[in-house]
Formats: structure tokens, C-alpha cells, sequence
């Protein structure tokens, strides 16, 4: 269970850090606290990605945490693979967050949003096969 708890956690906290950062870049705009000598944001450009990027942590890893809580519930001895999946997963949400937030680079973070597409899909087709299901 810990093998599952553990990575379940760390994207939480993920999503925690990135909900500070959201709330300090839009600071200036919201409270003039940071604000520019005119006035301006000096995060503007960046709030919008930190933005989008905490919005996609409500999308894919949904998936990630059914087939966690799937696999916890049922009782049974998790297979090591999904321990290393979940890892994969969410190490592969923290390189993806810093992609979208702190470059334009749109090719990367395709990438890394593979790998972590990837991983949660296999997660899935793991516990298929352990069950019996295919």
C-alpha cells in the first residue's frame, strides 16, 4: 500500500507547491503586494502557465488515482511494477509542471507528458493482466 501512498502523496504536494506559486504570482495583481514601480505585474507571463499547468493536474492523473485506489482496495499484494509506474508517473508530473512553467517549450513537454500518459496507462493494463481481465 505504501508502494501507491507514497507517489499519491508527492503529487499532492506537487499540487500544493504549485498553488503557492499561483497565489504569489498573482500577489501584485491581486493585492499590489510586488507590484512593478507602474504598477505591473512582474509575473504576468508566467502566472498563465502556472495556471494551466494546476488546472491539468485535475485531468490525467485521475486516471492515476483510481487505478491507485483500485489496487489498494482490493487487498491484494500490490506487483512492484506499480510502485515503480506510480513513480514514474508522478516523477514525470513534476518535470512536465516545470516544462510548462518555466519554458515555451512545447515539444519537451509533450514528451514528458507522454511518459507519464504512458505510465498510468500501464499501470492500468498491469492491473488487467493480474486480474485476469486480459
Amino acid at each position: 500500500m505504501d508502494a501507491l501512498l507514497t507517489p499519491m502523496l508527492m503529487h499532492i504536494l506537487l499540487c500544493a507547491v504549485l498553488y503557492v506559486l499561483l497565489t504569489l504570482a498573482r500577489a501584485p495583481a491581486v493585492w499590489g503586494l510586488g507590484s512593478r514601480q507602474d504598477g505591473s505585474n512582474p509575473f504576468e507571463d508566467i502566472q498563465p502557465r502556472i495556471s494551466a499547468n494546476l488546472s491539468n493536474q485535475f485531468e490525467w492523473p485521475v486516471f492515476f488515482y483510481v487505478v491507485c485506489l483500485v489496487l489498494i482496495f482490493t487487498g491484494e499484494a500490490i506487483n512492484p511494477i506499480q510502485g515503480y509506474l506510480a513513480w514514474v508517473f508522478v516523477l514525470g508530473r513534476a518535470v512536465h509542471s516545470c516544462v510548462q512553467v518555466f519554458t515555451s517549450n512545447v515539444r519537451m513537454r509533450g514528451i514528458v507528458f507522454t511518459i507519464n500518459f504512458v505510465a498510468v496507462l500501464a499501470m492500468w493494463g498491469v492491473l488487467c493482466i493480474d486480474r485476469g481481465i486480459i
